[in-house]
C-alpha cells in the first residue's frame, strides 16, 4: 500500500502539518526527507530499514559520502541535500545565539555548542567571545588536537580576544569519548587562561566540555 493510501492523519506530511513535527518519530521525519521509497517499499518503510541498517538516525545523518550512498533508496544527490540541511541548522543556532545574550540563555548555549562539537571526532579547543554585555561577538574554533588533546596557547587566546574587542569570553572544548567530565589538565589550562586575559581586564565567564549529549560547565561547579 503506497503512503498516499493511508488515512490523512498518519500521513507523516499530514501528520506533521496537523500536529506538529515533534509528534513525528525519527523514520516519519527521515521519510518526509527521503520523499520516495524503493523498490518494494514505501518511504516510511525505507526511513525504518535505513536507521535499522545504519544503527540510528544519528548514525546515518553522520555517515560519510561513501557510507551514506550505500544504503538503498540513497545517493549523491540526498547526500548534498541531507548535507545542507545539517548546516542550515547549525547557521540558525549561529544567527540564534548571537541575538541572544550567552549567560540569560545557558540551554541555547549548550545546543549550539552540542551542535557544532559533539560529533567531532577530534577535540577542538574554541571560544565564544562576548562583549561588554556578555552578548556574543563570535565563536571561534582555535585549537584542534588528537582524539584525547589539544595544545591549547593562552598567547593565542590574548591576541584574538584582544583583536576582536572582546570583554569576556567563554571557552569550551569537547571530549570524543562522549564524556564530558573534566580531567586535571582541563583545570589547569584554564587557570592558566584566566591568569593571562585577567592582566587585561578580560573575564573568563565559563568553561563548558562537551560530551555526548551533555555539557558540564566550571561555573556550575565553582570552579571560576
Amino acid at each position: 500500500m503506497s503512503i498516499k493510501d493511508w488515512p490523512p492523519g498518519e500521513r507523516p506530511r499530514e501528520k506533521l502539518l496537523s500536529r506538529g513535527p515533534h509528534s513525528l518519530s525519527d523514520a516519519e521525519l527521515l521519510a518526509i526527507f527521503l520523499r520516495t521509497g524503493a523498490r518494494g517499499m514505501d518511504a516510511v518503510t525505507l526511513a525504518h530499514t535505513l536507521i535499522r541498517q545504519f544503527g540510528s538516525l544519528r548514525q546515518l545523518l553522520l555517515a560519510d559520502q561513501q557510507r551514506f550512498c550505500e544504503g538503498p533508496g540513497l545517493g549523491q544527490a540526498k547526500f548534498v541535500q541531507l548535507q545542507a540541511s545539517l548546516e542550515l541548522m547549525r547557521r540558525f543556532l549561529d544567527e540564534k545565539l548571537v541575538r541572544e545574550h550567552a549567560l540569560t540563555s545557558p540551554e541555547l548555549t549548550r545546543q549550539f555548542l552540542q551542535a557544532r562539537l559533539r560529533d567531532r571526532d577530534r577535540e577542538v579547543f574554541a571560544l565564544l567571545l562576548l562583549d561588554n554585555q556578555h552578548r556574543v561577538i563570535e565563536f571561534h574554533e582555535l585549537f584542534t588536537g588528537t582524539l584525547d588533546t589539544a595544545a591549547v596557547y593562552p598567547r593565542e587566546i590574548v591576541s584574538l580576544a584582544l583583536k576582536r574587542g572582546a570583554a569576556a569570553v567563554i571557552l569550551v572544548h569537547n571530549h570524543p569519548s562522549g564524556v564530558a567530565e573534566p580531567s586535571r589538565a582541563d583545570r589547569m589550562i584554564t587557570e592558566r587562561i584566566q591568569s593571562a586575559l585577567g592582566l587585561l581586564d578580560i573575564r573568563v565567564l565559563d568553561h563548558l566540555v562537551v560530551g555526548d549529549g551533555e555539557t558540564v560547565s566550571f561555573a556550575e561547579r565553582g570552579w571560576l
